[in-house]
């Protein structure tokens, strides 16, 4: 068997299936390749990736893949990862400062500003938060881990994904696999054995991380995080695109 190249988010809530690639032995042809999210969507445009899990933005626009397997990053309702920080109510903010990192969480945060808080705010590209000094009015879209050293430190704290959920009942999905069309069937067959493998051993997959403490980490993969890609979910993927069609029919692509 031929090496599979895998691009993958370097974050927190991809540490079972990361751990699933690399310990069942499912999967021992995968060469696997951290990236930040929008990183992985360039990873497999340009080739560079086999396989990829990418944010679900991004899928309408890259030619030549499929969805594959019934594994993704969603959350039923909060994922705590993915939120907009501010001083103020979100009916009061006038700038949002926009993480470059998720592709998927700037399309979210427009569409809930225009249809659901029905609010007009300008949108900052934002490239060093340490950089910027908040004042009122100021929002900020923080996803990853590094949600958990800020979110306490803002009067104000929106989770995208709850936001989701109440504006349309339905869990929101953040990314998913994709492979490139030559990609063999047993490739993707033996990727779905190695992922369910990781999400079986999350305690395991834990331990061997130390980016935060053992009990906040398990306790996010196991109640914010949903790896299960159900219908529910592929609903909710198939009415975003359908959002983001019409927001970029007026607003252009970014």
């Amino acid at each position: 068997m031929c090496r599979v190249r895998v691009a993958a988010v370097s974050y927190l809530n991809t540490i079972p299936f990361i751990y699933g690639i690399e310990r069942s032995g499912f999967f021992p042809y995968a060469d696997i390749y951290l990236y930040p999210p929008a990183e992985c969507a360039d990873a497999i445009s340009s080739g560079r990736a086999d396989i990829a899990l990418i944010p679900v933005a991004e899928i309408p626009s890259i030619s030549n893949i499929k969805i594959i397997g019934g594994h993704c990053i969603s959350a039923t309702d909060n994922v705590r990862t993915v939120v907009l920080l501010s001083e103020s109510p979100v009916s009061e903010i006038k700038r949002i400062y926009l993480d470059p990192h998720s592709r998927t969480s700037v399309r979210l945060v427009k569409i809930l500003a225009k249809e659901y808080w029905k609010i007009i705010p300008e949108w900052i590209d934002l490239t060093d938060y340490e950089s910027v000094t908040p004042s009122e009015g100021d929002g900020f879209v923080l996803i990853g881990d590094k949600v958990f050293d800020y979110e306490t430190k803002f009067r104000q704290k929106y989770d995208l994904s709850h936001e989701w959920y109440k504006y349309t009942g339905l869990p929101f999905v953040f990314a998913a696999w994709v492979a490139n069309n030559s990609v063999p069937e047993t490739a993707v067959a033996d990727l779905e054995k190695a992922l369910d493998y990781g999400i079986k051993n999350i305690e395991n997959a834990v331990n061997q991380d130390r980016r935060i403490d053992r009990k906040t980490a398990y306790k996010y993969l196991t109640e914010n995080i949903d790896f299960n890609f159900d219908n529910d979910k592929r609903e909710s993927m198939r009415l975003f695109f359908r959002k983001l069609e019409k927001l970029e029919e007026k607003t252009g692509p970014g």
